[in-house]
């Protein structure tokens, strides 16, 4: 039995090059595709934020983002003020059950320094458990309250780390809320 004399170009390189060229279509179209949807996913996150804003503080015309120090190991990442003065709002990336950032959501609070509204934008919570911080039952003890009487309000039963994880970020939004006022 004679053996087959090996080619290098055809057993080698030809696959190495037939690969290499997938390879940088595949590159090519992704990074095309990126080009043509990021403009569309950002003006979708402006837009889904905006709505998030005017959920929680519905007298707002407008909002403006105002430019604070915020201090670390607090958790908000954004805050706006209403044009119109009806209040602020807080953008807030905080700590959930499900680890660090895993709970975003947005706090209204009036100048009164009351809460207007909460509301959870995304979550990692458990589901059935510690995603019922997003239930009306939890998050409607929140309005009208001030910062001193965010404790007191009633934990979700099984889901205290979530509840406690909520309140966290509350009071957190009003640390800002009294930088924001002053400046």
């Amino acid at each position: 039995m004679t053996k087959a004399k090996s080619n290098v170009m055809a057993d080698f390189v030809a696959p190495i090059g037939v690969l290499t060229a997938i390879c940088l279509v595949m590159t090519l179209l992704l990074a095309l595709t990126n080009y043509i949807t990021a403009p569309i996913i950002a003006a979708t996150q402006a837009r889904l934020a905006e709505e998030a804003r005017k959920e929680v503080l519905p007298a707002a015309d407008t909002f403006e983002k105002i430019a604070v120090d915020i201090p670390d190991g607090n958790q908000v990442t954004e805050a706006y003020q209403a044009a119109n003065g009806a209040g602020y709002v807080f953008m807030i990336t905080a700590e959930g059950y499900g680890g660090k950032g895993t709970l975003e959501m947005s706090v209204g609070i009036d100048t009164e320094g009351k809460i207007v509204e909460t509301k959870v934008i995304s979550n990692e919570e458990t589901p059935g458990m510690g995603s019922k911080i997003t239930g009306d039952d939890f998050k409607s003890q929140f309005p009208g309250k001030t910062d001193g009487e965010i404790d007191d309000l009633t934990p979700i039963t099984g889901a205290t780390f979530s509840s406690n994880f909520y309140k966290r970020a509350v009071h957190d939004a009003f640390a800002v809320y009294e930088l924001v006022k002053e400046g």
